[in-house]
């Protein structure tokens, strides 16, 4: 049996991003101005965005260097490990070989510190006082909260108020760094009040939590505004994942047929992926990259390729994506990263093209391959990543209906341990199995009047 474990040592860890936009066949569509439907510059995104990080997003550079000192910070976690999925190989008895690149050694236990390390230390360089964000199940806030803590910035984050009150612990990881948390909607802000007002109960989604913190950025010429998923620059910063896992691959011998990211806007899965697509594009190779989103939220698999807000209120520009429309407000699952209506720009497009897959699964269905995974693998998932896991499991699954034995690559992004409620519900029964029906997805694109995409 080889090693279960595969390592790379501090000096593998990647110097630079990855930018597919420079290798994509098809380059993204261009963001639009909301009033006048007109292509806006890099000059409209400054009031909330250091100038580095706009640099990033419109970048058609293949690698952009990773400065030292966001690289020394990396250096607590990364290079993560990767694994051999033994135990789940048996369980299923699968001809197909199971690997899981773990990112939940990170200090706030997931993968989002990879872009908050980056986007805490541009914005201390350009001499900005405090970062305001939203975050659905807390990873992505508490991984800001430890980013701006290391920089001596402010953080401010707007939490998905179903999200705040199903995991309280989340909320005091980022309070214990030094973070100021807010369940939202709130009546802080125009947004959040415009919310309340025609909704008191609204359980919050991730599309209004960016709405209140855009607003707060946009009030104070020394806070900016961090987002983390969706946009270029973010998706970039996480390809960090992808490029340790292709070493990874290769000393283990081996080179995955298929590739497999949880996706609520992006992030893990592109970290994951982004690598696996460039030797697809450049060298030739036909790995399959999955995205694998919650059935309640399924932009990729039912939603529409158009123009649409990135937030609930419309504050952002109009980004061309896959959505559900930006008014539509998911089940309170609890999958709280994956609540998000849309898909990141990028993304979408790869899509379109087919150069990416994608499927859903239920909350049921999530929490019981998490489970088994915890039982074989002994790690207990987050939510969101339980999301991997079922597509996995139903890929191994087929190989062993097929007698084809297939190499199997996820992302297991975070760890569950500040999400055992969910687990308990799970196994209290209080877990429903839910998906949206077509009349509702139908019912909410109606409402849009943002352009279509021809």
């Amino acid at each position: 049996m080889q090693n279960r474990k595969i390592l790379l040592s501090e000096n593998e860890i990647p110097t630079h991003w990855y930018n597919i936009v420079h290798d994509m066949p098809n380059k993204p569509l261009p963001p639009l101005h909301p009033g006048t439907k007109e292509p806006i510059g890099p000059e409209a995104l400054a009031p909330l965005f250091p100038m580095e990080l706009i640099k990033q997003e419109v970048s058609t550079e293949k690698y952009i260097e990773i400065p030292d000192e966001v690289r020394d910070i990396y250096k607590l976690w990364r290079p993560s490990p990767m694994y051999r999925a033994y135990g789940l190989e048996k369980a299923l008895d699968t001809p197909a070989k199971i690997y899981y690149k773990y990112d939940g050694v990170s200090p706030s236990g997931s993968h989002k510190p990879n872009t908050a390390v980056a986007q805490a230390y541009y914005n201390k360089q350009e001499g900005v006082k405090r970062i305001t964000t939203e975050t659905g199940a807390g990873q992505w806030g508490s991984a800001l909260s430890f980013a701006c803590n290391h920089f001596d910035l402010e953080c401010e984050v707007y939490m998905v108020k179903i999200s705040y009150h199903q995991k309280p612990y989340r909320k005091v990881m980022m309070n214990t760094w030094g973070a100021k948390v807010f369940a939202s909607p709130t009546n802080l802000t125009e947004a959040g009040r415009k919310i309340l007002a025609e909704d008191p109960d609204s359980p919050g989604s991730l599309g209004i939590a960016i709405s209140e913190a855009v607003e707060r950025a946009a009030m104070a010429d020394d806070t900016k505004y961090a987002l983390g998923s969706v946009l270029n620059h973010v998706l970039m910063h996480q390809t960090v994942v992808g490029q340790e896992a292709v070493k990874q691959m290769e000393k283990a011998g081996d080179l995955p047929d298929i590739v497999i990211g949880p996706f609520g806007g992006g992030s893990n899965f592109a970290g994951i992926s982004f690598p696996f697509i460039r030797m697809n594009l450049e060298e030739g190779t036909n790995i399959r990259c999955i995205a694998s989103e919650p059935a309640s939220c399924p932009k990729l698999t039912r939603g529409v390729f158009r123009y649409d807000f990135g937030d609930t209120v419309g504050m952002t520009p109009l980004l061309p994506m896959y959505t559900l429309g930006h008014n539509f407000v998911p089940a309170p699952i609890h999958a709280g990263g994956l609540r998000y209506h849309g898909a990141g720009v990028v993304v979408s497009q790869l899509l379109k093209d087919q150069l990416i897959e994608a499927t859903s699964h239920d909350q049921l269905e999530c929490f019981e391959a998490g489970v088994l995974f915890a039982q074989k693998e002994g790690i207990i998932p987050a939510p969101e990543t339980t999301h991997a896991v079922a597509t996995a499991i139903r890929e191994a699954n087929k190989c062993k209906e097929e007698g084809v034995g297939k190499t199997i690559l996820i992302h297991l992004c975070g760890h569950g341990y500040f999400d055992l409620a969910a687990y308990e519900n799970y196994f209290a029964g209080n877990l429903v199995k839910h998906e949206v029906t077509t009349a509702e997805i139908e019912a909410n694109l109606a409402q849009l009047d943002t352009p279509e995409i021809g």
